[in-house]
């Protein structure tokens, strides 16, 4: 049968590199931002005979997939057999062992393709591309996630509670802080799921219970509706308005509620905050720009007041565009791309002030983990681009196609007034208070940030073993 084997170099030992796996959230926080994967039954754990089913989209016909767990020994290696999927034959071990002051991680599959004699002959090499691919980012999100969490040793067995946690950023944050072994309270606008660490909300109707949770040690809010979504029609400008403002003011203040009250109050906003400002360098020190989107942001950002009026440090993350191929720009950007055209918004000069999503997940939990950090934080990248250089860069990335502009009169047929609002606009946006507290951004290059985010990275170690 054939066998592909992955192994890297861990700054843990093998004990905490084996619990970071064995805690609930770490399958989601080991799928690749570029799949698109369904779980349809989580175990929470990976003990012998725990089954996990997920569905796997690609193409017209979804994939179903269930594994069994056969083998578990604590801090040495876990194994998991597929029993119904694409594979005529899957087994999954996974090895930890100490190593020069930390572990080596090896994952071993034995796999046997369908449709012998051929299949194995020509899907072997696809089957290969893929694994190395989704296997180098797996380790590098591993590595990366445990030395984030030894850089704030203070930061231990916390209680967060997420809104928004279903979405690609929420769902990111809650794997990263459950894998790394705190417990999430996910606010759901559905009746709660006994002992599934989770409270009910309900934004429109001013509703959000509480009452059976512990006691919360921070409360991060990434509910609302998206602005990038559609065209901003008036019912559209309702919608944002109503799930942004009345929900940050509605949890704000049943965070003040609460007793004893959270060390901190985190919630979203965006660098739409500083509206259209062409090739000013803007900070946290300067003040909103104009225009619907920089006047929904200031409002935003006042509806968590009630969390620091009550004493709560607060902030409110000005976040700028989140480069992954999960959703947002980088998932409209790279299809194309991939077929050797490569969009770029109008003139393409406008600055573009992005981020990767592990930073966006680093940039949070050092929020969390630093009490000096207060009142509005850019999460940005140190160096924002300009619409052009991110088309350019993406193909320079692929190694393949060119970058050309669509029209602002397209843009505007396409997206109304979301064209000169958010496409258009220009934002250079710098990430002053994250530098000067000390946070390490682990992507700051946008060339590495593509290669990292779009699996390139293991494409090429797969080249250059080869």
């Amino acid at each position: 049968m054939p066998q592909f084997i992955f192994r890297s170099h861990l700054a843990a030992n093998a004990e905490e590199a084996f619990s970071w796996h064995a805690r609930p959230g770490a399958f989601l926080r080991l799928t690749p931002p570029w799949e698109r994967v369904e779980v349809l039954h989580d175990p929470k754990n990976i003990h012998e005979g725990a089954v996990v089913v997920f569905r796997i989209i690609q193409g017209p016909v979804p994939v179903t997939w269930a594994a069994r767990h056969t083998v578990y020994r604590p801090g040495r290696m876990f194994a998991d057999e597929q029993i119904a999927g694409p594979f005529a034959k899957w087994r999954h071990e996974h090895f930890f062992s100490e190593q020069d002051g930390g572990c080596r991680l090896t994952d071993c599959i034995t796999y046997t393709l369908p449709g012998a004699p051929l299949g194995p002959v020509l899907g072997a090499p696809l089957v290969v591309k893929k694994l190395c691919r989704m296997f180098f980012w797996r380790h590098t999100v591993t590595a990366n996630d445990l030395a984030l969490a030894r850089r704030y040793p203070r930061a231990r067995g916390l209680t967060v509670l997420v809104s928004g946690s279903s979405g690609l950023l929420g769902r990111d944050l809650a794997s990263f802080l459950t894998t790394s072994g705190h417990k999430v309270i996910r606010l759901v606008r559905r009746p709660p799921v006994p002992g599934a660490g989770e409270a009910f909300w309900d934004p429109e109707k001013g509703v959000v219970d509480l009452a059976g949770c512990p006691p919360v040690d921070a409360v991060v809010h990434l509910a609302g509706e998206n602005i990038g979504e559609g065209r901003l029609s008036p019912e559209k400008k309702r919608r944002v308005v109503s799930s942004r403002i009345a929900g940050t003011d509605l949890l704000a203040r049943a965070a003040a509620r609460l007793s004893p009250r959270p060390a901190v109050f985190i919630s979203a906003s965006a660098v739409g905050y500083y509206g259209h400002r062409q090739d000013d360098i803007l900070s946290e020190e300067d003040g909103p720009g104009s225009g619907f989107v920089a006047d929904l942001c200031r409002d935003w950002e006042r509806a968590s007041r009630p969390a620091a009026d009550a004493g709560i440090r607060t902030a409110n993350l000005r976040i700028g565009v989140v480069l992954t191929p999960a959703g947002g720009a980088l998932a409209r950007l790279y299809p194309p791309a991939r077929m050797g055209l490569c969009p770029y918004m109008g003139h393409g000069g406008q600055f573009v002030s992005w981020i990767s999503p592990d930073d966006v997940i680093g940039a949070i939990f050092h929020v969390i983990a630093s009490p000096k950090v207060q009142g509005p934080v850019n999460l940005v990248a140190p160096e924002p681009a300009t619409s052009r250089s991110l088309a350019r860069t993406l193909v320079a990335a692929l190694g393949r196609g060119v970058a050309a502009p669509v029209p602002r009169s397209l843009l505007r047929m396409a997206f109304g007034d979301l064209t000169d609002e958010v496409l258009l606009a220009s934002a250079r946006v710098i990430p002053n208070k994250l530098l000067q507290t000390g946070y390490k951004f682990l992507f700051p290059d946008l060339s590495k940030t593509y290669s990292h985010v779009l699996g390139l990275n293991g494409v090429r170690f797969l080249a250059g073993r080869a």
